[in-house]
């Protein structure tokens, strides 16, 4: 049997084995269908290796087990960090304008999004935009024109739209 089919057929038989004892270990299957994830994904990279253990299996446990562990310990000293930072302060409400302009920028083509949000709502200077993106000053001008000029159509499509709804 060639490797690659030896490790698909290994990963098949086991995968739900592992994920199963997982859960159990984390109280959470999305976490565990992770972990087990990584460490089959870990193991394909080392099977010319790993095939010859009497139970390549107990490894991939083991290095699940440490993923979803260490994924723990992160959350625990999120969480602690969180705690000790206190409440967050309130958000502000959200106004019905707002969530046209975001839902307009997101059909735009990306460089237009970044230099309009860096350049209007930032508020970086033309220069500072260039060398942020990585491109010369004169794409920056050319996207923040055709940016305004195709945000300023959906924006009263919207309206247009608002007033007819």
């Amino acid at each position: 049997m060639a490797a690659d089919d030896e490790f698909a057929s290994f990963y098949a038989g086991t995968f739900a084995r592992l994920v199963g004892q997982l859960s159990l270990v984390t109280g959470n299957r999305h976490e565990a269908e992770d972990a087990v994830q990584e460490a089959f994904a870990r193991a394909s990279i080392r099977w010319s290796r790993l095939r010859h253990y009497d139970v390549p299996e107990a490894w991939v446990r083991r290095v699940a087990f440490n993923l979803a562990i260490n994924g723990i310990r992160h959350r625990r000293r999120g969480l602690a960090a969180l705690l000790r930072l206190g409440p967050p302060p309130p958000a502000p409400a959200v106004d019905v304008a707002d969530v046209a302009l975001a839902d307009a920028l997101a059909t735009l083509a990306l460089g237009q999004r970044q230099a309009l949000v860096l350049h209007y709502l930032i508020g970086m200077p033309l220069q500072e935009v260039a060398a942020a993106l990585g491109v010369p000053l004169g794409t920056v001008k050319v996207r923040l024109h055709r940016g305004r000029r195709a945000l300023a159509a959906l924006l009263r499509e919207g309206e247009v739209r608002s007033r007819r709804g």
